[in-house]
């Protein structure tokens, strides 16, 4: 009996052993399988980063030339600059310098023409309006190159593409090439992105009237979501009575936070502008759809970091004699602010990259100005890189990028801020 009792006790625990080494291993897979998955998610990531940063990064700077510009008297009208063709009279001098004569069609200066930005005009006819003295003389004017000579000067167009699968020439390369050798295209920092509004020319256009428009519209969003996501959700939390009524509410406000954007925006479209006339393309329509989109986020939010409160804060609230109205806004409310600010931070953050409804509303249109109230016109991050991509001119693709970037730069900043606050006011129990 000893010998099989010491056999049978050798056998459990050999299959002890056996079970416990299997659940080991088990156990080995099962994080190296979760290693393996985050690296698979942060591969991805860098990817997506890597490739807009190498599409964007060129956007951030420009090329700019400086010619010297005879302001012809026959050809400038003082009365009206604006309708001087500053390019073609800019475009023949510099052909004249270089000793090359134009054609019966004028194609010649018409190909040396398209190499120089639209702006150039524009600053020629600001220098005449502000100085009418300068008509008849020599003054060196500084403008963006156009966009398919940006893009020679950054290497995207190239010799070695087919001439039939570019816009410039082979003359046109040569004539850049000059520009760049004799030192009248110089190279820096693109502040226009940052500093213009839309624009139909690419090397002009900029994200700032986009900026403006998403920051007046997340305005809008933030003082309509904020307290009443807030407000009913205190309320739903710590005031109203269980019942039928409050479980088919929470059930709809459950149900709302899953429903597709673009149902918001075509609520949007009937609601706010079709029955309340409220003005299309505007900071304050968007703002409202989006705040219709956000409500249940932040009130879900809002109910969780109430609940995460021990019930013991408000038992010695009420038990100090304080009134549940105290108790909720004296002591719950201020220690379940942390989850709150980071629920409402990490709406508006998912509001901000919100298109769907944007394009219902009309804020998809071309607004080439930087708004200045909530009823204007306006732009806004999404939408602009939706305008751009779509665009048949090439250098819109760089901008398209950029404009990414922003947008993503918008979102970094408000999750660190979400984190901040929420470890400035966090308390611990």
């Amino acid at each position: 009996m000893t010998e099989a009792s010491q056999s049978t006790g050798v056998a459990r625990d050999g299959r002890l052993k056996a079970g416990l080494k299997a659940r080991y291993a088990r156990e080995r897979r099962f994080k190296l399988y979760g290693v393996l998955a985050v690296c698979v998610a942060i591969s991805f990531l860098l990817l997506l980063l890597g490739r807009i940063i190498e599409q964007g990064h060129t956007a951030f700077y420009s090329n700019q030339i400086t010619l010297p510009v005879y302001m012809d008297p026959a050809r400038i009208d003082r009365t009206y600059p604006q309708g001087t063709n500053f390019q073609q009279m800019v475009a023949q001098q510099q052909l004249s310098r270089m000793g090359i004569a134009d054609d019966a069609q004028g194609s010649v200066t018409t190909a040396y023409r398209t190499l120089l930005s639209s702006e150039l005009k524009f600053e020629a006819a600001d220098l005449i309006r502000n100085d009418p003295s300068l008509v008849g003389q020599t003054v060196e004017i500084t403008a963006p190159v156009s966009d398919e000579a940006d893009l020679y000067y950054k290497g995207k167009i190239t010799r070695d593409i087919a001439a039939d699968e570019r816009r410039l020439t082979d003359r046109q390369m040569d004539w850049l090439d000059e520009m760049k050798a004799s030192g009248a295209v110089k190279t820096g920092f693109n502040s226009e992105l940052f500093t213009n509004g839309d624009s139909t020319e690419p090397e002009l256009a900029g994200v700032l009237g986009a900026v403006v428009g998403s920051a007046l519209m997340l305005l809008v969003t933030a003082l309509i979501a904020i307290p009443l996501g807030v407000g009913a959700a205190v309320y739903l939390e710590e005031f109203s009575r269980k019942g039928r009524i409050t479980d088919l509410i929470e059930v709809n406000i459950n149900n709302l936070a899953a429903v597709p954007s673009i149902v918001y925006g075509l609520l949007g479209v009937v609601l706010f502008i079709n029955w309340a006339h409220l003005p299309r393309s505007s900071p304050l329509v968007g703002g409202l759809v989006l705040a219709l989109m956000a409500l249940p986020t932040i009130i879900i939010a809002t109910r969780s970091a109430l609940k995460a409160v021990p019930p013991s804060i408000r038992e010695a609230a009420l038990a100090m004699g304080a009134s549940r109205t105290q108790t909720v806004f004296h002591h719950v409310l201020p220690l379940a602010m942390p989850g709150v600010m980071t629920g409402t931070i990490i709406s508006m953050a998912h509001a901000l990259g919100e298109t769907a409804p944007l394009l219902l509303i009309g804020m998809v249109s071309f607004v080439p100005g930087i708004p200045g109230a909530i009823t204007e016109p306006a732009g806004a991050l999404p939408s602009l890189v939706y305008i751009w991509e779509n665009a048949s001119e090439r250098a819109f693709h760089e901008r398209t990028a950029a404009a990414i970037m922003v947008l993503l730069t918008f979102m970094v900043v408000m999750n660190a801020a979400a984190i901040l606050l929420r470890r400035r006011f966090e308390r611990r129990w």
